[in-house]
Formats: C-alpha cells, sequence, structure tokens
C-alpha cells in the first residue's frame, strides 16, 4: 500500500490561492493527486483550480473529508498553519515552509505530538508515492513505480536518488523528504520503521547530512530491527566543523556530526554506504539482486 499517502488520501492546501500553492497544486492535480480544496482565509466561497476555498483547516475538512494538508505559509505563519491543521484532525502535516524560527517549530512540533497527527518537515520537498500522489514540490516524472522507499534530508538527491534507481531497472514506493532544519516532524528512524513495515518496499535508501544525531539514531535501530537492505549516502563529507552547509541543521557541533562518523556507524549497523551519490542506484540494484 507504500506509506503515507496513496491514490485515496485527500489533500487540502494551506496557502492555496498564492503564488508557489497555486503552481505546486496544479502541479499535483496534473500528476493525479486527489487535491479536493484549499485554505485561504478570507477568501472562503471562491473556486481556485476547480476547487473550493475555505477560511479554515476545520471547515476545509468538514466539508472534503481531507486527511492530508500541504503548506504553502510564508515563515512567519507557517507554525500557526500546522497547529491549525493539527487541531483540525488532519492525519499528514507536509510542511513545505522554509525558513521557519526553530523557537515556532519547537512548539508546532510539540503540539503536533500531541494531536496524533503526523508532520513531515518543514523545510521539504514532500512526499510521493509512484503513480498515486504526489504532495509536494519534486518533479513527479523522476519518480516511476517500483518497491524502493527513499528518506532524505536533501530535495535533490532525493530526485537524483529516484531517477537511478528507475534506471537501474527497480523503481520507487514512496519517497520522502524528512526535511533539512534542525526541528523536524519525522525522524530518519521514524520514516524507516514505516519502509520496514510496508509490504510494498523491499529495500529502502538513507540520505542523510552532517548535522545531528539523526542518521546515527537510525543506524541504532536499524541494527536490532532491520529486516530489508538499506543503502546510504552521507552529504557533507569535506564541510569544516562550525559552518553551517545549505541547510539549518546541517552544521558541525561534535564529532559525532561529521560525515565519516554517521558513515561508521550506519555501516556498522549493516548498511550498504557509499561514499559518492553516483553510486545509490547501482549499489541498491547490487543488494536487492544479490550480486
Amino acid at each position: 500500500m507504500s506509506i503515507l499517502v496513496n491514490k485515496d488520501s485527500k489533500i487540502i492546501v494551506q496557502g492555496f490561492t498564492g503564488k508557489e500553492g497555486s503552481f505546486h497544486a496544479s502541479q499535483m492535480i496534473e500528476y493525479g493527486t486527489n487535491v479536493v480544496g484549499g485554505v485561504t482565509p478570507g477568501k472562503e466561497g471562491q473556486t481556485h483550480l476547480d476547487r473550493p476555498v475555505f477560511n479554515t483547516v476545520e471547515k476545509a475538512k468538514n466539508e472534503t473529508g481531507a486527511n492530508v494538508s500541504i503548506i504553502f505559509v510564508p515563515p512567519a505563519f507557517a507554525a500557526d498553519a500546522i497547529m491549525e491543521a493539527a487541531e483540525a484532525g488532519i492525519e499528514l502535516i507536509v510542511c513545505i515552509t522554509e525558513g521557519i524560527p526553530a523557537q515556532d517549530m519547537v512548539k508546532a512540533k510539540a503540539y503536533v505530538k500531541k494531536s496524533g497527527s503526523r508532520l513531515i518537515g518543514p523545510n521539504c520537498p514532500g512526499i510521493i508515492t509512484a503513480g498515486e500522489a504526489k504532495v509536494g514540490i519534486m518533479p513527479g516524472f523522476v519518480f516511476k513505480k517500483g518497491r524502493i522507499g527513499v528518506v532524505s534530508k536533501s530535495g535533490t538527491l532525493t530526485y537524483e536518488a529516484a531517477d537511478q534507481v528507475v534506471k537501474a531497472g527497480l523503481g520507487i514506493s514512496t519517497a520522502i523528504g524528512i526535511g533539512g532544519d534542525p526541528v523536524i516532524g519525522t525522524s530518519t528512524k521514524e520514516a524507516v520503521q514505516l519502509f520496514m513495515e510496508d509490504s510494498e518496499t523491499d529495500g529502502i535508501i538513507i540520505i542523510g547530512e552532517i548535522g545531528g544525531t539523526m542518521e546515527i539514531d537510525a543506524a541504532h535501530w536499524i541494527k536490532d530491527n532491520a529486516t530489508k537492505p538499506i543503502v546510504g549516502f552521507i552529504a557533507g563529507q569535506t564541510a569544516p566543523k562550525g559552518k553551517r552547509m545549505g541547510h539549518a541543521g546541517a552544521i558541525i557541533g561534535g564529532v559525532s556530526d561529521t560525515a565519516d562518523a554517521k558513515k561508521k556507524v550506519l555501516r556498522e549497523s549493516g548498511v550498504h554506504v557509499v561514499d559518492s551519490p553516483a553510486d545509490i542506484g547501482s549499489e541498491m540494484a547490487k543488494v536487492i539482486n544479490g550480486k
């Protein structure tokens, strides 16, 4: 059944009528995603992209039966948008917004956890179940249906890995861009756990980066619980200590935050770690085919 989203998911767009929301919602609809409406305060009663617009997430959920929301709201208001979706009972909240203050996200993450909803992001490309639903900003044509799951901190490396997997004769079940901020909703470990439990995923790709402990936390869980092969790559191998590299969370704060340290722990946990992103697809094909 893939994980988190599929053809039956009912998606609303927060920030529906804005420039980013409009563009990406239209791309999602073109992909075949079941977008059932959107939210822009003050525009209730209008239609946009042939879908109804509502003032609140609660009204949108009640009227459409939506169970997924994707957020294209400016950073100053995005944490409130996340909490509004959680309060309305949306099961899966995907926040694309970059630049949300960390203090706002600490509050929003705690609120989401208490509500029982799941958050993907922020500062992420979203999630796609190949051939069924694209809830995000990724180029849908890259993702062909298959049985390899991808969990990644990097948007562009997600697309690169998916393209390699497809060209290697495999394909993607679901790909999740978990986001590159210091405070995010769903961790690498949690995403790996979901893929381990998915009957339609045969192998998993982890794309991590310097900074934080998420890859190491995942590695410890994998060592004791993995039942499927995993290929891993850690970005930022040449990054100097104390210098942020791209993402807000990609900064080495200690010895365990480095690419080398993470690669070592992953390898010791049974993950097939590659040193170059160019080898992700071929390594997965080799592992899956037993060569």
